[in-house]
């Protein structure tokens, strides 16, 4: 499965080779996809001056999202058939999988834009690639390279940047809390990429999609139902059943299908660079939706983690 570091909630479906046409759709779909990923925080915050809370707003997110991908993945085995290696304990593997890149990193992600502003979020989970190297490393006996080091540097200083800035206007102990809450959303779903490999190249992408995220619902829905009564969902507002809506589809279904079309036309390098658009438009998105205040704090800090995270990114493509 193709990952660019635009997002690391993406989702792709098979990726075939680029025709050799002009591909200026491609890029066009790419660069979409990137700005509706970059809404999710946007609309997050919106549902949140409803007064929703965290565990309610992701139920409703994995609810009305995860019946698209099921229907996907259901379509997939109807047509080609149920893989001979998806026994019940590759089942649980991947169900495991799941909980961990697609709920817990969700829900760690969804409180800790509760703390700090969307476009410092976006930074923080754009980074996500520099801990698969160094997880990679670690654990599962993948080379290192220096280069990795020097773009971890480049990127957290300026992540060090806009965490002054919010830590100014929202205090230390909640920028502290908030950053710290999406750092562990982006080593989860870092580790998430490294568990997940060998399981997509035996299960397609398709159906590892669907078993991965329908255990998300599941985790979603069993913690709403653990913390939360029932009957919250019938008081909650049009407004807060319009924002989660809007998460499913234009924050979630919508990109991932964008993304998707976009790989059929054009190289997963190019994607990649294309990417680099998604903190950029949170930034815009911020400043005309929620009023937040670009200052030069800001830019600096984006321009640094762009640096560092494509200057990594086009250099492992490289080789």
């Amino acid at each position: 499965m193709s990952t660019p570091a635009a997002d690391p909630e993406v989702i792709v479906e098979e990726v075939r080779p680029a025709p050799a046409a002009a591909p200026w759709a491609g890029y066009a779909l790419a660069a979409l996809g990137a700005i509706f990923f970059s809404s999710k925080g946007i609309l997050i915050k919106f549902a949140y001056a409803e007064h929703v809370d965290a565990e309610t707003l992701l139920a409703l997110r994995m609810g009305l999202s995860v019946p698209v991908y099921v229907a996907i993945g259901l379509a997939a085995v109807a047509r080609t058939g149920r893989p001979a290696n998806l026994d019940l304990r590759s089942f649980a593997a991947v169900f495991a999988i799941g909980l961990l890149g697609y709920w817990f990193a969700s829900y760690a992600d969804f409180l800790g834009l509760a703390y700090i502003s969307a476009p410092f979020e976006r930074l923080i989970l754009f980074t996500y690639p520099l801990f698969t190297v160094l997880l990679g490393a670690a654990f599962f006996g993948q080379p290192f390279r220096l280069r990795a080091l020097a773009a971890f540097g480049l990127s957290y200083a300026g992540l060090a940047l806009v965490f002054s800035k919010d830590m100014e206007a929202a205090g230390l102990d909640a920028t502290r809390m908030g950053a710290a809450l999406v750092l562990a959303s982006a080593v989860a779903f870092a580790l998430y990429q490294l568990l997940a490999k060998s399981h997509i190249a035996r299960l397609g992408p398709k159906l590892f999609t669907c078993i991965a995220m329908s255990a998300a619902a599941v985790g979603a829905l069993v913690q709403f139902a653990l913390v939360r009564d029932v009957d919250v969902l019938f008081g909650l507002s049009g407004k807060v059943w319009m924002f989660a809506a809007m998460i499913a589809v234009v924050g979630t279904i919508l990109p991932s299908f964008l993304l998707s079309a976009a790989l059929h036309r054009i190289s997963a390098q190019a994607n990649a660079a294309i990417g680099t658009v998604s903190p950029v438009a949170t930034l815009i998105l911020a400043a005309t939706f929620l009023g937040e205040r670009v200052t030069p704090v800001d830019m600096a800090g984006t321009a640094l983690v762009l640096a560092g995270v494509g200057w990594f990114t086009l250099s492992e493509q490289r080789r």
